[in-house]
């Protein structure tokens, strides 16, 4: 099963017989015939041929729903090709000549073999991706010594064979091979890699190096986890040098024998134990071929046919692929069928070596992808050889909405090349990664708005995750650049951002107010909004459901305070701000009146409010209710679910009830309470609520629909 496929394709309901049939429509079968035994295993005809060349899915045979054009290739090919004779260089051709001369294996070596052999890894299909990048390492030595020398080149291949009858696996590379002395150094002695050493000796010869995999020296041992018995048989592309065969146990000790009919490179024959003929299977084999090694740079053949077909776009130029090739790629690498909306192709030498393609899916992310736990969608490579298909320590959790690939010869590994060494190296490659991938998302803004505006609605949750989950506060206002409000100084349906704001800020202006309503009509007509209409100064509208959380954890942006409008009505209290009345004195109570309405509204209240006072900000509104840092109370609230009562909200929330002593509710309240103290207490009642609701901290208002019942009886009693 490939192993880019996602929790999100397993549950959209494949049948395990769909599923299995997946490896063998994405991986390039040609026109040939599949048959399926009784067990429901893919089974090859005697019709069928590998070719050689870059394969892309049969038009004729399309699986799984998928259109007759559908393949994944990133070689574009004009009409199927034609079938070619299986390509097999494994031959039984060696024969072992003269007395074996026993070793003993260096280094402590009973107590490192096992710890190789049985602890370091923790898949058993790992041996073959380890085995493959040691014959990738000895055809780059053979091609580096072949153009220093001037000599021509030779036919550099990797080939594997199973042999369910004899239990046994095979890896043969046409590579540089080994004398005498070499097989003892290198594979006599654990933690000693031939390939350091070749390193070692290049130095700034970088273009060689770069393409070196093996650092370590202990992947070779990583096949006695699966064999009894390994035999290598190795031929040194020096002249004059006879051939050899190392043949061990894993016990510790080998034996070296000369032998003939060996040819150039290295054969290793694994011989397998019983609870590993899995490794027998060509289907088992060729789909960890596919998952760990099908982007090695040498043509991979599993018994005489083609497997790596796919070009690592990445290690190219980005002018030299076209958007079909970043299509097909991505489709490969996200297991999806839409195209991608954006393409980030970065490359970069310092401060780190990176090879990176980042793709943001067209299609908007379901419940599964915006989970936390879903993890990372990228995969990380390592000089083209997979080391994880999830890498999450790469990049940030806020960016897993990105599908694609990081390659990077720079990053630490452990000595199983499975697990990342956590270090300031890692840290300082995510946070590379995660500017750059800010940057062009910026960039993207500017270049086609309408469409980062689209790209925004549907992934912008993970720009705000970032923002709340993100500690430096450099970090959060760069995210913050990406965000998108409407405003109330642009028109209805204009988006605005962070940055558009503080350019058309008043002169010595120091804050950015913002407003969270659902949308812009109760925005305009909040009583928070009229309130601040006579400091005549923008609103940032809010209409997302987190937008308030991640402001309040955002702070500020670039030195300017960013500050709801409920709280700046607070603090202007407590600065004593002076505001004039919309209307003239004669047609609001007098302050006597309004300091007896205001204590028999306090009585009748109760504890519900700590305080009630007179605005002079509202105009339409009868009342609002103010509370410090409101936004921070509505999600303390919101989240704890500790206040069952209205009485207990109170007590957490501390809440103002402020008046206007001009609007009519206001005025007939204040006759109503001496004259008809019944229907002026459901008055009160309703305007409180109604203040609360206004004020986003009343979350159930179906309590207050028996008294509104009441008041419209009442209010008809005379028709």
């Amino acid at each position: 099963m490939s192993h880019y496929f996602s929790l999100a394709r397993l549950t959209v309901g494949l049948s395990a017989r769909a599923r299995s049939l997946l490896p063998l429509c994405t991986r390039g079968l040609s026109s040939g015939v599949v048959s399926r035994s009784g067990r429901g295993d893919p089974q090859v005809g005697p019709q069928q041929r590998w070719s050689s060349r870059p394969r892309v899915w049969s038009s004729q045979r399309p699986c799984l729903g998928l259109s007759r054009q559908s393949y994944y290739s990133t070689q574009e090919a004009e009409k199927e090709p034609e079938e070619e004779p299986l390509h097999i260089i494994i031959k039984d051709t060696e024969s072992v000549q003269g007395s074996s001369s026993t070793h003993e294996f260096q280094a402590e070596t009973k107590k490192l073999l096992d710890i190789v052999a049985r602890s370091l890894y923790s898949e058993k299909e790992v041996f073959i991706r380890e085995l493959i990048s040691n014959g990738s390492d000895a055809l780059e030595k053979l091609r580096h010594k072949l153009i220093t020398a001037g000599g021509e080149t030779a036919p550099m291949e990797i080939h594997l064979q199973t042999d369910a009858s004899k239990g046994t696996f095979t890896i043969q590379d046409t590579g540089v091979g080994m004398n005498h002395e070499e097989l003892v150094a290198n594979l006599g002695t654990i933690a000693r890699s031939g390939s350091k050493a070749f390193l070692d000796a290049l130095q700034s010869q970088a273009e060689a190096s770069s393409t070196i995999i093996g650092q370590f020296g202990v992947g070779f041992y990583s096949a006695f986890m699966v064999a009894d018995r390994v035999d290598v048989y190795s031929q040194s592309a020096e002249p004059g040098v006879p051939g050899y065969k190392w043949s061990s146990d894993g016990s510790g000790v080998f034996e070296i024998t000369e032998a003939s009919g060996v040819q150039q490179g290295t054969k290793i024959v694994l011989h397998l134990k019983d609870d590993c003929k899995e490794f027998c299977s060509e289907d088992r084999v060729k789909d960890v071929v596919t998952k760990y090694s099908n982007f090695v740079s040498f043509p991979i053949f599993l018994n005489g046919r083609r497997l790596n077909t796919l070009q690592a776009l990445w290690m190219m130029e980005p002018k030299e692929i076209s958007d079909w090739q970043h299509e097909e790629f991505y489709r490969y690498v996200a297991q999806a069928y839409d195209k991608p909306r954006y393409t980030l192709h970065y490359r970069a030498d310092a401060p780190l070596n990176i090879r990176s393609i980042f793709y943001v899916p067209e299609t908007k992310p379901s419940m599964f992808d915006v989970s936390r736990e879903m993890g990372s969608s990228v995969a990380l490579y390592c000089r083209k050889v997979l080391i994880q298909t999830k890498a999450t320590d790469i990049l940030p959790k806020w960016l897993r909405f990105l599908r694609g690939v990081v390659d990077s010869e720079d990053i630490p590994l452990n000595l199983s090349r499975e697990l990342l060494q956590e270090s300031a190296l890692i840290r300082k490659l995510r946070d590379v990664l995660q500017q750059r991938v800010i940057r062009f998302l910026l960039d993207q803004s500017k270049k086609e708005p309408e469409k980062y505006s689209k790209f925004f609605e549907d992934y912008g949750l993970f720009m705000r995750e970032g923002i709340v989950t993100t500690q430096e506060q450099d970090v959060k206002e760069d995210i913050a650049k990406l965000l998108r409000f409407e405003s109330s100084a642009l028109p209805a349906g204009q988006q605005t951002n962070l940055m558009e704001y503080g350019t058309r800020m008043k002169a010595g202006t120091r804050n950015i107010y913002y407003l969270c309503a659902p949308n812009r009509h109760l925005a305009e007509h909040s009583p928070y909004f009229e309130a601040m209409k006579q400091k005549d100064m923008e609103v940032l509208f809010c209409y997302e459901q987190f937008d308030e959380l991640t402001l309040l954890h955002l702070r500020e942006f670039d030195k300017k305070k960013l500050i709801s409008v409920e709280t700046d009505i607070v603090v202007d209290h407590y600065k004593e701000e002076k505001f004039e009345d919309s209307k003239p004195a004669s047609e609001r109570l007098t302050q006597d009146q309004a300091d007896d309405l205001m204590a028999w509204m306090k009585n009748s209240l109760g504890p519900r409010v700590t305080n009630i006072k007179l605005t002079p900000r509202l105009d339409t509104h009868p009342a609002m209710i103010t509370v410090l840092e409101m936004g921070a109370a509505r999600h303390f609230l919101r989240t704890q679910q500790l206040a069952r009562s209205t009485e207990e909200r109170a007590q957490i929330l501390q809440p103002t009830l402020e008046i206007n002593a001009g609007h009519e509710l206001i005025k007939k309240l204040h006759l109503l309470k001496d004259t008809n103290s019944e229907l002026a207490g459901l008055l009160l009642e309703q305007i409180y609520d109604n203040a609360m609701i206004a004020a986003g901290l009343n979350d159930d208002p179906r309590p207050m629909i028996s008294r509104l019942t009441d008041l419209l009886t009442r209010a008809l009693e005379k028709h």
